[in-house]
């Protein structure tokens, strides 16, 4: 019989947002928490598609009724997860510190922003790419003399926020197992994703990473670290041969010898080599397609692969999987595989109260109009 996940009975409370605490909800519930977004009143749902295993209650946090049944559910939850940027839920009066844990002293509040919550950034609006670029990761990313590269929004965003966030609520809730007691755990996207860039910092000093941008080994420099495109137009093939006998591998799959790559004397690590080693394995790998180099290098220590797509990972019906296998207590399986699904707010939400406060609809609270739950007023008769 296989196990629970491991989170199985902690219940979340996620203030609705975009990306990174959905994000870090999403990995709780993976692992088996009960999560329940609490979204603002609305007709329609929202963008977030990181919905699986989630339910949504409808609240308005300045009205007092909705204030109400927040108050309670904040009363017996394991975990509060706060994207607001610093000081909305003071303004709301909801501060962590002087309202959340004096109402429940187990409580584990995240607080998630994108900026540092100090310094000369942190009342600012941002977005990933302004988190990675004071992080002085993104200076890191792009080739020569263009300007930087940023990865989409995954570094930031979901790496350095949720994941870290995620982390942060792991620990606390560690330190709650033996002392009892909960705690704010405060997570920002420029320390998440700054931490992420220690080895690459480091290696700055020395000569592996001590070039410019898109000069070094790991950052598009090397001719044996990166990507081709194949004779089938818009079709890669990844190369990593950093080590010795990688690179034997890589040059036997490609029919070259070290004398035909490396020019003169020069070694391959040296720096003067790497344009000609380049134009060479770029008209290389136009020679062949994708599909003619992977049956090539599959099952070689060459280090190159296919630069796979999601839609062809589709059709082959690629599975997506938890980001580990634990063998006694198992993740939940990854719902949703390439299609998400928006909540709409207040889905699943009376099921919600149901099961976590007994209550029931008409009788503990009511449903507006505008389908914003409200707290009713016992009768005192």
């Amino acid at each position: 019989m296989t196990a629970s996940p491991p989170l199985t009975g902690v219940r979340v409370l996620e203030l609705a947002g975009l990306a990174p605490g959905p994000f870090c909800g999403l990995l709780l519930a993976n692992w088996g928490a009960n999560v329940l977004r609490v979204d603002r009143p609305s007709p329609v749902s929202s963008s977030d598609l990181l919905t699986s295993w989630k339910r949504s209650i409808a609240l308005d946090l300045k009205n007092p009724s909705s204030v109400a049944v927040f108050l309670s559910l904040v009363s017996i939850v394991d975990v509060l997860i706060d994207p607001f940027r610093p000081g909305v839920l003071e303004k709301l009066g909801l501060d962590p510190e002087t309202v959340l844990l004096k109402k429940n002293p187990r409580l584990i509040v995240v607080r998630l922003t994108g900026f540092r919550r100090d310094g000369k950034y942190s009342a600012m609006a941002g977005h990933d790419i302004n988190y990675l670029a004071v992080s002085g990761v993104l200076s890191m990313l792009g080739a020569r003399g263009s300007p930087p590269a940023h990865p989409a929004n995954i570094l930031a965003d979901f790496a350095g926020g949720g994941h870290a966030a995620f982390t942060g609520v792991l620990l606390a809730l560690i330190h709650r197992a033996t002392s009892g007691k909960g705690q704010v755990v405060e997570a920002n996207m420029v320390d998440g994703v700054s931490f992420l860039g220690t080895f690459p910092r480091l290696l700055t000093k020395m000569p592996m990473w001590n070039g410019e941008r898109g000069t070094n080994t790991l950052d598009g420099g090397a001719p044996y670290y990166g990507c081709y495109e194949c004779k089938d137009a818009g079709k890669y093939m990844s190369v990593g041969a950093l080590e010795p006998q990688f690179w034997q591998e890589l040059l036997k799959g490609l029919g070259l010898t070290e004398e035909e790559v490396v020019p003169g004397k020069l070694d391959r690590l040296d720096k003067r080599a790497w344009p000609y080693m380049r134009e060479l394995f770029t008209k290389r790998f136009r020679e062949k397609t994708r599909k003619e180099w992977e049956a090539i290098f599959d099952g070689t220590d060459a280090c190159c692969a296919p630069v796979l797509e999601h839609a062809e990972m589709e059709a082959a019906g690629y599975d997506h999987r938890p980001i580990v296998g634990l063998t006694s207590s198992p993740a939940r399986k990854v719902e949703m595989q390439w299609d998400g699904k928006a909540l709409k707010p207040g889905e699943g939400g009376e099921q919600a109260l149901r099961d976590w406060m007994g209550w029931s609809n008409g009788k503990d609270y009511a449903i507006s109009a505008s389908g914003c739950f409200e707290k009713r007023e016992k009768s005192k008769l």
